[in-house]
């Protein structure tokens, strides 16, 4: 009998290699991006990582009882996860941006659509759907980020403060993936499992849309 692990991983096959064949993706791993696009990307970074950690704490804070194990694995993530946003805006400033304005910007469409997504399967739909987000984000940091962060370095002539963000999501998500499949294998509930699975779904979708924003 398969996990429940190996079923997201194969019931969401046919999203993940429509995300993964972007031209964008496809050009950040051979170094083929500009810095202007990097920059760009970094930007929708920000406005969407910013909401990890109040994503995650809307989460932990209505799963039922029955939950409680996930609930606490909810707060390792947060704790994890605190101040990411501020390691991308210092990569914007590394690359001569100016991190405050990014603050105060307004993100891409796709991005606040894929936000808003997020807040609204936490609240209306069934929170555990959100994990079907962890696993889009961590899965994709690991199949790209490092690999991306060298070539791009490579290519423009960087240095390692330019990539914080990257180079610990690609490292630190190996771990993550880990520990969000142990997670999932003890997922038992046939709808909960189906929402982690179609949620999962359309954040391949429109987590895909941010990157096909970027020009």
């Amino acid at each position: 009998m398969k996990k429940f692990y190996e079923e997201l991983v194969e019931g969401t096959e046919s999203e993940r290699n429509n995300l993964l064949s972007i031209p964008i993706l496809q050009s950040g791993v051979k170094g083929e991006i500009t810095i202007a696009q990097y920059k760009e990307f970094l930007t929708q970074a920000y406005h969407h990582v910013k909401y990890t950690v109040p994503l995650l704490m809307a989460c932990g804070s209505l799963l039922s009882e029955e939950y409680e194990w996930l609930r606490e694995a909810i707060g390792e993530y947060i704790e994890e996860e605190m101040g990411h946003q501020e390691w991308v805006l210092n990569d914007i400033s590394a690359l001569g941006g100016d991190k405050e304005a990014i603050r105060v910007s307004q993100p891409n469409i796709e991005t606040e659509v894929m936000v808003s997504y997020a807040w609204d399967t936490i609240h209306r739909v069934n929170p555990i759907g959100f994990f079907g987000m962890v696993f889009v984000l961590e899965g994709t940091s690991i199949a790209l980020a490092t690999q991306a962060a060298e070539s791009i370095k490579k290519k423009n002539n960087l240095g390692n403060e330019a990539f914080s963000y990257l180079n610990s999501h690609g490292s630190l998500d190996i771990e993550h993936v880990a520990f969000f499949e142990n997670l999932m294998n003890k997922v038992t509930n046939q709808d909960d499992k189906d929402v982690i699975v179609h949620c999962a779904k359309v954040f391949y979708k429109l987590y895909g849309d941010i990157f096909r924003s970027i020009q």
